[in-house]
């Protein structure tokens, strides 16, 4: 059963301020080996993991204020986890969270990464052992995703997930295609802040079975969260490798999220959803002329204000006649960096968009250079500057001059 854990961790965000977050939308090249899906060139993938690591540690203006580091699903190689931890219990700021998926791998290797950080993970770790006394499964592939917050005093925690939802593999005969299903799924709650927050692995967001639905139990979580304290679930992350991200099932449960159909949900109606997917240049998983990767999206209910907006880049719209205002970005290979929207500021008096873009960033020879090319802040295209720079003094007004 889907079973949600709180855990307390430490994060001093700054009060009243919006929250910064980046999406990386980085390609996977995925194929079968030893009985699992795993990640054809580890060592190219991870120096494109460590060039993102390395552009977030020495970022400078708002990238030093980074607060989500979001990787897709599946991106992370195995070989590499102690690597990137260490990196970012090392080089990162405090009060940072990075949301890694990791290549599939065996549930035993799974139980020895609980294991080693079995402070954060204490529930998930009782959950596999009780599995394991259960059945010979010590072989089936695990798809899990790590989260890792560097807290305000300099302390790393690392949190733990497995995915429950099967994936496509799983509906054939060869028992080593079996996936393991997750049951522990931690609510991370920031302190002294009030914020809370969530991480999915892509078809958890839509998974139900005769008994329960995924999504359902993290509104009821929510909902309960909110009547007890009057706190909500702020953020859920949904980290994809998705070659079809805007698949009816996603589209509906989204509805059903966002839109008051049975019960009022207030843990869940500022609910800000990232869904951070693989680019277009990802190979392995579903090479089919009707699948189509990348699209990664932010989805806000509709009483956030957001500005009609469309580039090559990027669009906004209401994901086909949702109650969501959602910013969907493009296909290619891309780092988007923007704002976590407050829910405080909806109020309706003001005139400023929750959700701005900062920056987007592509892949260059190894590096990452920022886009030039972005387009212009739609409410500021008629805007007369030169009225405006003659105004507020930057240039001598006639008839002003010095005797």
């Amino acid at each position: 059963m889907f079973e949600i854990v709180e855990k307390q961790v430490q994060l001093k965000f700054p009060p009243g301020h919006h929250l910064h977050c980046m999406l990386c939308q980085i390609p996977n090249r995925i194929g079968w080996r030893d009985s699992v899906c795993r990640l054809l060139d580890p060592e190219p993938k991870w120096r494109q993991i460590h060039s993102i690591l390395e552009l977030v540690a020495t970022g400078t203006g708002n990238l030093s204020k980074l607060h989500f580091l979001i990787f897709p699903e599946a991106s992370l190689p195995f070989v590499h986890i102690d690597e990137a931890l260490e990196e970012i219990d090392r080089r990162f700021r405090p009060n940072t969270v990075t949301i890694l998926g990791v290549e599939h791998i065996k549930l035993r290797t799974y139980l020895g990464l609980l294991k080693q950080f079995a402070e954060d993970n204490q529930e998930a770790l009782q959950s596999v052992r009780k599995d394991l006394a259960a059945a010979e499964i010590d072989s089936i592939p695990v798809n899990c995703c790590i989260t890792a917050i560097k807290e305000a005093d300099g302390r790393l925690r690392v949190f733990l997930q497995a995915k429950r939802h099967p994936f496509f593999a799983e509906e054939t005969i060869d028992p080593f295609h079996d996936l393991y299903r997750g049951k522990i799924f931690p609510l991370l709650r920031c302190t002294p802040n009030g914020f809370n927050f969530m991480s999915l692995i892509c078809l958890d967001y839509v998974y139900r079975d005769l008994y329960q639905s995924n999504i359902t139990a993290v509104i009821d979580k929510a909902n309960s969260l909110f009547h007890q304290t009057r706190q909500r679930l702020d953020l859920l992350c949904v980290i994809e490798c998705n070659p079809k991200p805007e698949h009816r099932a996603f589209r509906d449960v989204v509805n059903g999220f966002y839109g008051e159909y049975l019960a009022y949900t207030p843990g869940v109606r500022d609910t800000v959803t990232l869904f951070c997917n693989s680019s277009d240049q990802t190979t392995g998983l579903g090479d089919q002329t009707d699948t189509q990767f990348g699209h990664s999206m932010v989805v806000m209910h509709k009483n956030h204000k957001t500005v009609n907006a469309a580039s090559d880049e990027y669009q906004t719209d209401d994901y086909h006649g949702l109650p969501v205002c959602r910013l969907r970005f493009g296909t290619e290979t891309r780092l988007y960096f923007f704002n976590l929207p407050l829910f405080h500021e909806l109020d309706p008096r003001t005139t400023r968009y929750p959700l701005k873009i900062h920056a987007i960033y592509e892949e260059q020879g190894g590096h990452w250079g920022r886009l030039a090319d972005l387009a212009n802040e739609q409410a500021i295209l008629k805007h007369d500057f030169t009225t405006a720079q003659r105004l507020d003094g930057a240039e001598t007004r006639k008839g002003t001059e010095p005797q």
